[in-house]
């Protein structure tokens, strides 16, 4: 038991160095003996864990997703009395979160746009990812129309596509400048822009 313990410990470091190396110099730029030197352990014993850079990309990806990935699991079926809203508001949250882990929101900027030439290893995982939340988005969005809930006069899978690009790109912002962008308060926004009943989780104004 205090084996098994101790060596996840020493997986958490290293993906914990992961992060960080991934993050600086992105996926092609990090060596494995450069994650071993910021995990603290020996080339040999970072290969013991983790054989190749890609099963190290495996792990800090599904990190980077775990929360939006078993939202989308476990929501991924939208039965006829669940409320859409709610549903809308759930999987925002998971992808707003990001925010308040630095290190991940630095490592997917990083990623995503390493990740868009058709060779990198994570291409499949990105392309994939977008394909799931687009997908749940795409059915919400349906749902709403359907029950003239929805204000926008863009279709379903186009709004889909500009919700995630609006909340990719307050996270890339919020990179920049994180005193300036407040990101759940500006999703909020804008998605009482696009479903009038979720104006009431906005904050009072002025607060």
């Amino acid at each position: 038991m205090a084996q098994y313990a101790k060596t996840a410990e020493v997986r958490r470091g290293i993906i914990a160095a992961c992060l960080t190396a991934f993050g600086d110099s992105g996926f092609h730029g990090a060596s494995m003996a450069e994650i071993a030197r910021r995990a603290g352990i020996s080339h040999t014993g970072l290969l013991h864990h983790f054989p190749r850079k890609e099963d190290l990309l495996t792990a800090v990806l599904d990190l980077q997703d775990q929360r939006s990935a078993e939202y989308l699991r476990t929501h991924s079926a939208l039965s006829p009395d669940a409320d859409p809203l709610d549903m809308l508001r759930g999987m925002a949250e998971t992808l707003v979160d990001r925010d308040r882990h630095v290190g991940l929101v630095e490592l997917g900027a990083v990623l995503t746009g390493e990740a868009s030439a058709p060779g990198h290893p994570a291409h499949a995982y990105f392309a994939q990812r977008y394909r799931n939340v687009r997908g749940f988005m795409t059915r919400l969005f349906d749902r709403l129309h359907e029950e003239g809930r929805l204000s926008s006069p863009l279709p379903p899978a186009s709004l889909a596509a500009v919700t995630i690009a609006v909340l990719d790109g307050l996270h890339t912002q919020w990179l920049f400048d994180r005193e300036a962008i407040d990101v759940e308060e500006t999703v909020q926004s804008f998605l009482a822009t696009l479903a009038p009943e979720l104006a009431k989780d906005l904050p009072p104004s002025g607060s």
